[in-house]
């Protein structure tokens, strides 16, 4: 791969992947709104170039750079969290957005289109999450995540380009949404405030973002066409330990909160990747600890 298109390159899966491809001297066109407060974050290099486009213009946008590029990364993605995400009518937008994307993908020249899927696509499951577990999604973003997966590659396909789907678990980071577990704690903390939580019995799956920006690149170049990979840490732990590790890095000996709210209705219990086929096909592993990718957010903030 010499040359990679990025959407939603101001997440933390997303500035950590720009930041990726330029370590491996990948060229990275980032497709980014103009009036987005968050474009600040987008590195600033020689190899990245950017271009304002929003992903409603993503239809009828043309190839004005005269380049042609190898991989499109398609990590953009509306109404992510809170209500949102069981508006049914711009869960379903998203869908067609992304059926954009991979037109888009295919008149900028490029071979292979990555997709940014979810957890959620299959829904509440206790055991090790794994490309073949039983799909099961039951809210509106899961259901517009699984649609998009197979929609667009079967439109890869039809348009003669290669599909990958990653169906990302738990990923924090610098960058990451203030409303996540993560970055919502870290801020109370820092604050002095006693976070309100869960009694933090949920088992789950975290990776650090700078692994899974590492996985999206190796799938770029390694990954097997028509597959879909779950992308996690691939070892689960009680959420009451990440919460504990992260007042011991932000705060210690700080208050903690648990118990103080109720879970939701349908609050995922047990989130963990079987990564044994990213790692097969990739020789990815993650390399960051818990405490470590905490260590990482709270320096740079």
């Amino acid at each position: 791969m010499k040359s990679a298109i990025v959407t939603g390159a101001t997440g933390a899966i997303g500035t950590a992947l720009v930041a990726e491809l330029i370590r491996n001297k990948v060229e990275v066109l980032v497709l980014c709104r103009k009036d987005s407060k968050r474009n600040d974050v987008i590195p600033v290099h020689p190899l990245v170039e950017k271009l304002y486009l929003s992903i409603d213009e993503y239809h009828d946008a043309e190839n004005v750079t005269g380049k042609q590029y190898d991989v499109f990364y398609h990590l953009a993605w509306e109404g992510t969290s809170g209500q949102a995400r069981n508006d049914m009518y711009m869960q379903n937008q998203n869908v067609r957005y992304s059926l954009d994307a991979v037109n888009l993908a295919k008149r900028f020249g490029c071979t292979t289109f990555i997709g940014a899927g979810s957890q959620a696509e299959y829904g509440r499951y206790e055991g090790v999450l794994t490309p073949y577990t039983p799909v099961h999604p039951d809210n509106g973003y899961g259901i517009g995540k699984l649609a998009a997966g197979f929609m667009t590659r079967e439109f890869a396909h039809q348009c003669d380009m290669n599909h990958i789907w990653v169906r990302v678990l738990s990923v924090y980071g610098p960058n990451d949404g203030k409303q996540s577990m993560v970055m919502s704690t870290i801020s109370k903390l820092k604050a002095g405030e006693v976070p309100a939580l869960t009694k933090g019995e949920q088992v789950w799956d975290y990776l650090y973002s700078e692994d899974a920006a590492r996985a999206f690149y190796l799938l770029g170049d390694k990954g097997i066409d028509g597959k879909t990979y779950v992308l996690g840490g691939g070892v689960a732990r009680p959420l009451r330990e990440y919460i504990e590790t992260i007042r011991d890095v932000v705060a210690p000996g700080a208050k903690l909160g648990f118990g103080e709210l109720p879970y939701s209705d349908r609050q995922v219990m047990h989130l963990c990747a079987d990564i044994s086929e990213l790692k097969a096909d990739t020789d990815w592993m993650p390399l960051y600890s818990f405490h470590d990718g905490i260590k990482k957010i709270d320096v740079r903030k």
